[in-house]
């Protein structure tokens, strides 16, 4: 698949004119870097999709995955999840980038392997172009076509990545959803809590700097800042396991944000769910991808400004099943 050219993608997006309404969504693309979702003058999503360069080590390690980034719900200046930073200490495990989803043990074929998640061994995933989009004054959708290749550089899964975005409020609510399939007699997609399924990375700011303050709001009530939870093969701790929904508040940018990350009870299961301090949280599983059974998953992200009760995690929840 060909990307298409900037003057097919600026209509196919329907990049702002003079005639966008002040309050509409729209698109604004900065070509070969990322695309925009705004709301009227606010930049509320940020889909990264830099065409994968492997030309150096560095240079793969920046663009080895497409992913998403949030900005702040009221005034859109501020970026609350990480980005494609170097792969150097000033940086914390900088592989972890805004909303995105991968696993880190990928078998296929004869005795073949691939790790989406970190990028080795020239393993990566690719954007290749938008199948379509939508905007109008309620929400903004886009639908990309991404491809998973392996070491040898050969594709073996395609991916088709649907986020939909809308204001409410004081916030931001983010539908993503995929269909993960292949061509080949099987792919294994297994990994680990903290390197495979799909995830939330906060921005730099929290690893750096407010990690200790960082708290998650659960279905069984709000745990203590610094203190987290995940899935350990030797401790099969039930409170890790099928979480309906998890919550993290975190602090940046001198303010406190909460981010609610909501689990499709039609998702595969048994989902082992894995939370840190500095900012990233998420939950995976094992799936067994076949021409005959595509991985099919859906979530929900909401995120605004201040904190959360377990009842409004709970109400949100529920909107989203019932929506469906």
């Amino acid at each position: 698949m060909k990307a298409l050219s900037a003057f097919a993608f600026a209509v196919l997006v329907g990049v702002a004119s003079a005639e966008t309404p002040k309050g509409a969504f729209h698109f604004a693309e900065t070509k070969g870097e990322y695309v925009d979702v705004m709301h009227g003058e606010r930049k509320v999503l940020r889909f990264v999709n830099k065409p994968r360069d492997g030309a150096t080590k560095e240079s793969h390690y920046l663009s080895f995955k497409p992913f998403h980034q949030l900005f702040d719900p009221k005034t859109g200046e501020t970026l609350l999840s990480s980005g494609a930073h170097p792969n150097v200490k000033e940086y914390l495990f900088p592989h972890h980038r805004g909303l995105f989803f991968g696993f880190n043990k990928i078998s296929y074929g004869e005795k073949k392997t691939a790790d989406i998640w970190h990028g080795t061994n020239n393993v990566y995933s690719s954007f290749e172009k938008m199948i379509a989009t939508k905007a109008d004054n309620k929400q903004a959708s886009h639908t990309a076509a991404i491809s998973w290749h392996g070491s040898d550089g050969e594709t073996f899964a395609e991916e088709e990545r649907e986020v939909t975005v809308r204001s409410i409020g004081d916030g931001t609510e983010i539908d993503w959803s995929t269909v993960l399939r292949t061509k080949l007699p099987k792919v294994r997609l297994d990994g680990d809590p903290q390197h495979a399924g799909f995830h939330f990375r906060a921005t730099q700011e929290v690893s750096k700097t407010t990690a200790k303050q960082t708290y998650y709001l659960r279905p069984d009530g709000k745990g203590k800042e610094g203190e987290t939870r995940n899935w350990e093969p030797k401790n099969k701790d039930a409170k890790t396991i099928g979480l309906p929904w998890n919550a993290m508040s975190f602090v940046t940018g001198g303010k406190r944000y909460t981010s609610l990350r909501i689990n499709h009870p039609s998702n595969p299961k048994e989902t082992r769910g894995s939370e840190r301090d500095y900012g990233r949280f998420g939950d995976y599983f094992e799936f067994d991808l076949t021409p005959a059974t595509p991985l099919k998953l859906k979530y929900r992200v909401w995120v605004q400004e201040g904190e959360m009760t377990v009842e409004q995690c709970e109400a949100k929840a529920a909107a989203f099943v019932k929506a469906d």
